[in-house]
């Protein structure tokens, strides 16, 4: 099966751990296409969901002298995918350099160079782990198609700050991997997973970082069941609302809904105790 990475930076650990994921598996990426280091887009976005201390540290952790210890992650639960010698792999290079793959970068995965790197590589699959906005020209490029992991299910939650809007609207919490077409988030689904929310996880952030864990390692199933040829693509249910087809799609949660959804979230949490503890006493009673 021969499958291309696409990553929004040549730092995103989410990138590299799905690239070391799939070697891990025995499927090797054949190549990865990342935007710069220093992509505009990319880095407004971060200032945006993590603010400039945090990004500031996050840039640190990567280009500075590396950490003495092995917590130099952002995402600690993917330490067991990135653990190279004393600590982890820091950036794209890196991976690509122990497992033996190339890396191209494009300012715009939507480019001629970025086309033609593609038509070069000839892949079945791409996995999508962030960039650009990804048009029909490179969605063409792939025999299979473009694969992409949503940290929510389908249709039900489509669009930005998922696990927000999920926890906000009552959806259950769940991934869905999925190809990519020209919609946003509308792609035929390969597999839609409920994602029961660990006892102790109480924030978004450390929510979300268990979620993108999970999803690689997902990801990976499918593209294993994909080579076997034990799944197939169906098209997403058209979701209705009083009646009606609904297509919309959520965005970027605003500071005071990200704050209700946080009480939800707690409140979850302090139900799923009660429930356990419940549980244990009328075990033990």
């Amino acid at each position: 099966m021969r499958v291309v990475v696409l990553c929004s930076s040549p730092y995103s650990e989410t990138g590299c751990a799905m690239a070391a994921r799939l070697a891990q598996a025995g499927r090797t990426p054949v190549g990865a296409l990342t935007l710069p280091a220093w992509d505009r887009q990319t880095l407004l976005r971060k200032l945006g969901q993590w603010g400039l201390r945090d990004c500031y540290r996050f840039a640190r952790s990567k280009v500075g002298p590396a950490p003495a210890n092995r917590q130099q992650l952002r995402n600690p639960y993917l330490q067991k995918m990135l653990a190279h010698e004393s600590g982890a792999f820091r950036n794209l290079f890196q991976v690509a350099r122990h497992y033996g793959f190339p890396v191209t970068t494009s300012p715009d995965q939507n480019s001629h160079g970025a086309i033609d790197q593609l038509k070069r590589w000839s892949p079945y699959i791409a996995i999508f782990t962030g960039g650009n906005i990804v048009r029909e020209a490179a969605l063409k490029q792939c025999s299979l198609g473009i694969l992409n992991s949503h940290l929510a299910l389908l249709p039900d939650i489509r669009g930005m700050s998922s696990p927000e809007w999920s926890v906000l609207q009552g959806v259950p919490l769940g991934i869905t991997i999925h190809f990519m077409d020209s919609g946003i988030d509308t792609g035929p689904i390969l597999l839609r997973r409920e994602f029961p929310r660990p006892p102790g996880c109480d924030s978004f952030s450390d929510l979300r970082n268990r979620m993108i864990a999970a999803a690689i390692d997902w990801m990976a199933e499918t593209v294993a069941a994909l080579e076997a040829g034990t799944i197939a693509p169906t098209p997403q249910a058209s979701k209705r609302t009083n009646g009606r087809r609904d297509d919309s799609q959520y965005f970027v949660m605003h500071d005071r809904l990200k704050a209700l959804a946080k009480r939800h979230l707690t409140k979850i949490e302090s139900t799923t105790l009660k429930n356990a503890a419940d549980h244990a006493g009328v075990r033990n009673g």
